[in-house]
């Protein structure tokens, strides 16, 4: 590609194709297997990935737990309804936060949820608009998040989660996120306990996913656009089982662009992983040269957002765009709650 233009990276999707639901069994997601290097389509189920998955390879998995991080509430002295959605902690009881409607909500503004269990005051408006908020409340601040909130479901899913656990990886350990890292969505105790018998070694990294990852891409020119900042962190047991992994001759498959973000951030220039904890603003988009990833699993993303971008530097734009063309006439599930695809290589 000589130029890279956000509208190089649209695609038609029928709305319809928007997963609103999880389905009951996670395994049994349609997985659509993408061949790199040819272009070339297969359609699977999840539970199938154990077939393109060999002994010493490492599968790489984020970690991180999703917070109920939607709070409802009203405006202190108005009764006025307010919606804050939890971003990123600062320091004690400091938030940086999301607040709906924002221009109403200025500083010294407090605010009241579940009957004054929890009170907050707007401190300030920072970058992109976002407020830092100071909550009160007596007890263990956790507990009374998960008594008054809600999971923070993506925008474009419009139906009540009955179950909170269904947008949480059975594998999620690590409390901070306002998204799941919808990938590992997939994964059964059973499945991992399966792939672990075939000696392919599991690494777990953490990070924290933020609601940029929903952003759209505004600029025209890609390179234009400015990438929110994410905490991650690659434990030393994780950093030495992908770099034995690197240097035995086996593939790194990470599961979601987020644990793909994650090595390549922590990675040297050489491919070498470190362990340690970062923010990262990584922006991965065709010409980009991976230093550790060799595999992919991920969801079908958003037209023209970062995500598609990041899997176009893996697989080729027109191959990605080809087989999502593919995915919508088969009629996949899209987004979150959706489908999987698994971009691999020939080397089975």
């Amino acid at each position: 590609m000589t130029t890279l233009k956000k509208a190089d990276f649209y695609f038609e999707l029928p709305e319809e194709l928007i997963a609103q639901d999880p389905l009951e069994d996670r395994s049994s997601s349609r997985l659509l297997v993408l061949d790199k290097k040819t272009g070339e389509v297969e359609h699977k189920i999840f539970r199938d990935i154990k077939d393109y998955l060999i002994k010493g390879d490492c599968l790489v998995l984020n970690n991180t737990r999703v917070i109920p991080a939607r709070l409802l509430g009203e405006r202190e002295g108005t009764g006025a309804h307010v919606e804050v959605l939890l971003l990123k902690r600062h320091e004690g009881d400091v938030w940086e936060t999301l607040v709906k409607p924002g221009k109403k909500c200025r500083p010294g503004n407090r605010l009241v949820f579940g009957d004054g269990i929890l009170k907050a005051e707007v401190l300030e408006t920072v970058e992109e608009g976002n407020r830092l908020v100071r909550f009160e409340y007596e007890g263990i601040f956790e507990e009374v998040l998960d008594k008054l909130g809600e999971m923070p479901l993506p925008p474009y899913i419009t139906h009540k989660l009955k179950d909170k656990n269904r947008y949480q990886t059975v594998y999620a350990k690590y409390d901070g996120s306002a998204a799941a890292p919808t990938a590992g969505l997939h994964f059964t105790p059973q499945l991992l306990d399966e792939i672990r018998e075939m000696g392919v070694n599991i690494a777990y990294v953490t990070l924290h996913v933020g609601l940029g990852t929903f952003r759209p891409v505004k600029e025209e020119n890609i390179l234009d656009h400015h990438m929110h900042s994410e905490y991650y962190q690659v434990t030393e047991e994780a950093a030495e089982l992908i770099n034995i992994t690197k240097k035995s001759g086996g593939r790194v498959i990470c599961v979601g662009t987020t644990s793909c973000r994650t090595v390549e951030s922590a990675a040297t220039d050489e491919g070498v992983v470190q362990s340690g904890c970062d923010n990262t603003e990584i922006f991965i988009y065709p010409g980009y040269k991976f230093k550790v990833l060799d595999c992919l699993i991920t969801n079908f993303h958003l037209p023209e957002s970062t995500l598609v971008m990041l899997v176009s530097a893996l697989a080729g734009r027109e191959n990605v765009l080809n087989a999502y063309k593919c995915a919508v006439k088969e009629r996949y599930r899209f987004f979150s709650f959706g489908d999987a695809m698994l971009i691999t290589d020939s080397k089975m």
